[in-house]
């Protein structure tokens, strides 16, 4: 390296292992715990997709099963890492000044099979789609920000009252419907019990018009910042005149309106104009509405303010200003490391693959903030930056021109197999009345009648998909009169077979009986017809 640049492969070797060690204790067996280092830095990577596929043969292996194992079925609780992460970060980021944000980011989808998935608002796409949506905590501090919670939020008529399909995805028995700033009120309540130094709290209107989070706050003696829809009403003049806000914003005189610059953005400082008013209604009460109007465009912005001691209004500014940390961390998030390329559809997985995407964002926070001052001339290093040279000083790996040409032959292997299925799939016989040549009809069972016009799965006729396991992820399984990908359930092996052990408890129990009924006999490890 140049004298006097920052760029430390060797520190940053150190900040990358880290990472793992923090977490390794996690694991109960000794295999997976190469394999979290391989996902982190393969998500890291420059890898375009960050898929199970794509991460294996960046890693080096001959296929996906590890790494898929590590996000289905290996022993380890994601809500443990969770904690080593949001630890790790507080000792790098900590500040008693530190916030709280919370937001939710949508993750687009197709199909219906995916946890928490319906057609819902979303930012993300900025219109109704076919999405989840997830709900994150970020900590911001002067040091740097970094998402340190999430939760997946579950609809409640789709998924919350449907025991079925909370059964397939792995719900949790426990998990049982909460509102956005429901979830925001667990994450910040688990954050401040685990002792993270934190003065204020903020969030957008979702956030604001909850009267519990407020409470929630006010009674831990956290200042909060929230914002509010232009039809709040609030009381000022001591508490006698009750007013919507955007009317009281146009009472104030133009030289109440004070300039601020609520943070550094892309082009330079935000600078808004600023007003704030006290709603306070007892004495000793630090309550305000602040108000935030766009030099250009007029536009306002409120928000309902409460600190448990007197404050100046550039600190509710700089608090309300960090609330677009969080947006800019889902876009880093998303861009940099993968947030939302993952293609798991089961509870567990999702919280698998997004913890330990915010693992991975977290080791370039941690480098971005160690970084040294830099020449006047330049600006710091980047996020972007920083993985950029990650990549070329770190985790250079040249692969052999035979594992590239291997992954080649298993991609289109398996891609010929997803075929196969899906046409072995669109000639079965279904309730519609649709013509066969496998033969489904005699093991159809008698509740079939009433189901979907969905393919009723075969078993028996998987032994002419080819050899091979085969990942039939278009066929549906209607035995129990509910749709369930087959890749969600079971691998089917070249013999025609179902590997027992693939398949959840919970789903067994509904659909296990079925088969011995229908003279397919059952073992402990696999199924045969």
């Amino acid at each position: 390296m140049a004298v006097g640049h920052s760029v430390d492969p060797a520190g940053w070797r150190v900040i990358l292992d880290e990472a793992v060690t923090r977490v390794a204790d996690r694991f109960v067996r000794a295999e997976p715990r190469p394999t979290v280092g391989q996902f982190v830095e393969g998500l890291l990577s420059g890898v375009e997709r960050k898929t199970c596929w794509s991460l294996a043969e960046w890693a080096g292996h001959a296929d996906p099963q590890a790494i898929q194992r590590l996000l289905r079925r290996a022993v380890w609780d994601a809500d443990d890492v969770r904690d080593d992460v949001r630890s790790w970060l507080v000792e790098q980021l900590g500040h008693p000044d530190g916030v709280l944000v919370t937001d939710e980011t949508g993750f687009l989808k197709k199909g219906v099979c995916s946890v928490g998935v319906q057609r819902q608002y979303t930012g993300t796409a900025g219109r109704v789609e076919n999405s989840q949506v997830g709900v994150f905590l970020a900590y911001v501090s002067p040091a740097g920000r970094a998402l340190i919670d999430r939760r997946l939020y579950l609809p409640e008529a789709t998924w919350c009252d449907q025991p079925d399909r909370l059964a397939a995805a792995s719900v949790p028995d426990q998990v049982g419907f909460a509102t956005k700033p429901a979830l925001a009120r667990q994450m910040i309540a688990a954050a401040l019990d685990a002792g993270v130094p934190v003065g204020w709290v903020t969030g957008d209107e979702v956030y604001g018009a909850d009267p519990s989070l407020r409470a929630d706050l006010e009674q831990r003696g956290i200042g909060y910042v929230l914002a509010v829809g232009c039809d709040r009403r609030v009381h000022v003049n001591d508490g006698r005149t009750l007013i919507r806000v955007d009317d009281l914003a146009e009472q104030i005189p133009t030289a109440e309106w004070q300039l601020h610059s609520c943070g550094p953005g892309a082009k330079g400082p935000r600078d808004y104009l600023w007003a704030w008013i006290t709603t306070a209604t007892q004495p000793d009460e630090h309550r305000w509405l602040l108000i935030r109007r766009n030099r250009t465009t007029g536009e306002l912005a409120f928000y309902l303010c409460w600190s448990p001691r007197p404050v100046p209004l550039h600190t509710l500014v700089r608090v309300a200003g960090s609330r677009w940390s969080i947006e800019e961390l889902f876009q880093t998030g998303k861009g940099q490391v993968g947030l939302d390329h993952y293609q798991v559809r089961g509870w567990t997985g999702w919280h698998r693959f997004i913890t330990l995407a915010m693992l991975a964002l977290a080791v370039l926070t941690i480098l971005a903030a160690q970084q040294p001052d830099t020449d006047p001339q330049l600006i710091a290093l980047t996020v972007a930056e920083i993985r950029r040279l990650l990549n070329a000083f770190v985790l250079t790996q040249p692969l052999p021109p035979a594992h590239t040409l291997h992954w080649s032959t298993w991609r289109r292997t398996s891609q010929a197999r997803a075929r196969r299925s899906h046409t072995s799939a669109d000639s079965i016989t279904t309730p519609a009345g649709r013509s066969s040549d496998v033969g489904v009809l005699s093991r159809m069972p008698a509740r079939a009648s009433s189901m979907p016009a969905e393919a009723v799965v075969d078993l028996g006729a998987l032994d002419r998909l080819g050899p091979g396991t085969v990942h039939a992820s278009s066929m549906l399984l209607n035995e129990i009169g509910n749709t369930y990908a087959v890749e969600q359930l079971g691998q089917f092996s070249d013999t025609g077979t179902v590997r027992r052990r693939y398949w959840p408890a919970s789903m067994w129990q509904q659909i296990g009986g079925w088969f011995p009924a229908n003279g397919i006999s059952v073992s402990d490890d696999r199924i045969s017809g």
